[in-house]
């Protein structure tokens, strides 16, 4: 299955969307909010049926007589009885970020992610106000705009960088930073979305500690990143799997550590 999906198919599916996201962001528009609190935009709404309609036209493979299940973040709700079924499926968060999108600063991607059994084997993460694209496709390793990440720049040695969350730094994460035993100045940095992981995976930070609430559709893709970037992706509790297509898509708390 993974090896007759072609990446850069994906990377087109992640840019159209963002092309869409960026007409609206840059006109005016409503926000509504959903049962959550949470933002909900045009924006959203549109890039969710650009990537679904744009994976569903992807060849089918022959094997299976169906295309690949889709969970999106703003599509339908599927039972866990259906989805404990699935082999392969698509999750999608079409505009991660919304806040940041809202606030106009620019912080927000396209997040589209293949899982396999429960494992992120693909992902692209788009940004369309910076127009940087990361992928990945597992045994293949992970890029940044075809820079093959972590990236070699040098990063200063004497920093300690931990990324945090622009519109979500819990008390939990507060004190974990307090914490970290180093011996080095730390510096935190904050930005909005799957940024954040990204930062860590392209070797520019060293950690990203998210001890509060995120779904499943807001990591997967850059967790794909991250592990064929060599860097860690763990649950906080127990340093273990962060596993997807749980029966509550509301992520464990989680840390990513960079491979540099």
């Amino acid at each position: 299955m993974l090896d007759q999906i072609d990446i850069q198919d994906i990377v087109k599916i992640a840019k159209d969307a963002g092309k869409a996201i960026m007409k609206i962001y840059n006109q005016d528009f409503a926000v509504e909010y959903k049962t959550d609190n949470s933002p909900l935009t045009i924006a959203d709404q549109t890039a969710n049926e650009i990537i679904v309609t744009s994976l569903n036209q992807l060849p089918v493979n022959t094997s299976i007589k169906k295309n690949i299940p889709i969970l999106s973040e703003e599509g339908r709700s599927i039972p866990y009885e259906e989805r404990k079924n699935w082999n392969y499926f698509w999750l999608i968060d079409p505009l991660d970020g919304t806040k940041e999108f809202v606030k106009r600063n620019g912080e927000f991607t396209v997040n589209i992610a293949l899982i396999h059994k429960e494992n992120p084997v693909l992902g692209v993460v788009y940004s369309p106000v910076l127009n940087v694209c990361y992928w990945a496709k597992s045994n293949e390793g992970a890029f940044k705009d075809g820079e093959k990440l972590p990236l070699k720049t040098q990063r200063k040695q004497d920093v300690y960088k931990i990324v945090a969350s622009r519109s979500h730094m819990s008390s939990e994460t507060k004190d974990f930073i307090e914490a970290i035993d180093t011996d080095k100045e730390k510096e935190i940095i904050s930005i909005g979305s799957s940024l954040k992981i990204c930062l860590v995976a392209e070797g520019q930070a060293n950690i990203y500690p998210r001890l509060g609430p995120t779904m499943e559709w807001d990591t997967a893709a850059a967790h794909a990143i991250v592990k064929e970037s060599d860097g860690q992706f763990n649950r906080y509790i127990d340093n273990g799997a962060h596993l997807y297509n749980k029966k509550n898509l509301l992520n464990d708390w989680f840390v990513v550590k960079s491979s540099r």
